[in-house]
């Protein structure tokens, strides 16, 4: 069974929502997360779904990306895929909810942000049910695509590659990051943790094809 993963392909990661946590060319990325998917027999959703009372919260982008000395929580971060809001909204051209198989929203409560869709914590103590999920499905090969490349798909590429016997693929075209030097980083520490990283969806079913 090959499950297709879409990380947090959502409008807040993208020049959509300019005050939020854009990345360049976020939402470039719709036509490699569809095409991969028709590469896979399941498809995954994940989405950062936030509160306002969120602990990690500042009002600046210079205060970002400091020490909270929260467990689960690490870094503080401008407001950003808000319950209800545009940002939180996946990019158009991707399914509703019911063009999923299954679905894992992220940093729901405010005392969490985690990165990673297979765990609610940073810890890695709380199951999303997503492995528990791809094992009941027989699953052994699971695509990766989504954003951003060096934060919420590395974290869930590694998780996966611990959690599980399955092949882990990453489509390279369907992912965007935020700085090229933690972009370059996670690409090395996936591949050394044994991730395959693929340029496109059209190498990965070569890929897949030549390697039943």
């Amino acid at each position: 069974m090959i499950v297709s993963i879409d990380v947090d392909a959502q409008k807040t990661f993208t020049p959509l929502c300019p005050q939020e946590l854009p990345v360049a060319e976020g939402d470039k990325i719709v036509d490699e997360l569809n095409a991969q998917a028709a590469l896979a027999d399941l498809r995954v959703m994940t989405k950062d779904a936030h509160s306002p009372a969120a602990r990690w919260l500042v009002d600046n982008y210079v205060d970002m990306l400091k020490p909270t000395g929260l467990k689960n929580a690490d870094l503080t971060w401008v407001a950003h895929a808000m319950v209800g809001t545009e940002g939180y909204e996946l990019l158009d051209g991707l399914p509703d909810l019911s063009g999923y198989n299954y679905c894992v929203w992220k940093g729901v409560d405010p005392q969490l942000h985690p990165y990673g869709a297979c765990f609610h914590d940073i810890e890695e103590r709380l199951s999303t049910g997503l492995i528990e999920w791809l094992t009941l499905q027989n699953t052994n090969t699971v695509i990766v695509g989504g954003l951003a490349t060096d934060y919420c798909v590395k974290t869930t590429v590694l998780q996966l590659l611990k959690g599980g016997k399955w092949r882990v693929i990453v489509n390279a075209a369907a992912c965007r990051g935020i700085a090229p030097e933690t972009v370059e980083a996670a690409w090395q520490e996936m591949k050394a943790q044994g991730a395959v990283v693929l340029e496109n969806a059209e190498s990965i079913e070569i890929y897949l094809k030549s390697n039943v």
